[in-house]
């Protein structure tokens, strides 16, 4: 069994990131990070193609992707999806996250939306390259206190739902950097056996 870390550092924890000021006084928040043996252009084309009906979220599939396999490929027709694109929870879902705000190559938000508008959760990916070819991924969700973990009280579905997303974010990230890391080393033998 891997057993990758998938934690934030304290320093990490405390810094503010892209996508923090969409909700400002939130009732959680919850920061994840994996360093990746790749650099932050070779890890982004995993990031901008995730969801259900996408990619796949790259996690527990039973759970988030009806079942279906995530992409072990990166998928060109999924690259540039513009801010305003829904990127569905769970497949044949209309409802999911929405690209609200992207640089791409360095970060993206996904957000809720709230139904008295605003974000009710975001999720923010962001990419840092803290060597040559290691790039640490960053990973916060914020929550409103509006938020409700499959309609539970705030005092249990917080706690609740902060099992289930370290449950399934170190899995989501563990997956992402497999396969990155795979791609890498995949194209690196290719161009050592490629004569020059």
């Amino acid at each position: 069994m891997n057993r990758r870390l998938a934690q934030a550092t304290r320093i990490e924890r405390a810094r503010r990131l892209p996508g923090d000021d969409f909700i400002q006084e939130p009732a959680d928040v919850l920061t994840h990070a994996i360093s990746v043996k790749c650099s932050r252009q070779q890890l982004w084309p995993w990031l901008i193609q995730m969801g259900a009906d996408r990619a796949g979220w790259y996690s527990y599939d039973a759970l988030d992707n009806g079942g279906r396999h995530s992409a072990e490929e990166i998928l060109g027709g999924l690259q540039n999806p513009p801010v305003g694109t829904v990127f569905p929870a769970l497949p044949g879902c209309r409802e999911g996250f929405v690209l609200i705000d992207q640089k791409p190559g360095n970060w993206l938000v996904l957000g809720w939306p709230s139904p008295t508008g605003g974000q009710m959760v975001t999720w923010a990916f962001v990419l840092e390259e803290i060597e040559s070819e290691v790039t640490r991924l960053l990973v916060r969700v914020r929550v409103t206190a509006n938020y409700r973990f499959n309609h539970l009280p705030n005092a249990i579905g917080l706690w609740l739902a902060r099992l289930v997303h370290f449950i399934m974010e170190r899995k989501q990230l563990v997956e992402i950097a497999r396969r990155a890391e795979r791609r890498v080393a995949c194209a690196t033998a290719v161009g050592e056996l490629v004569p020059t």
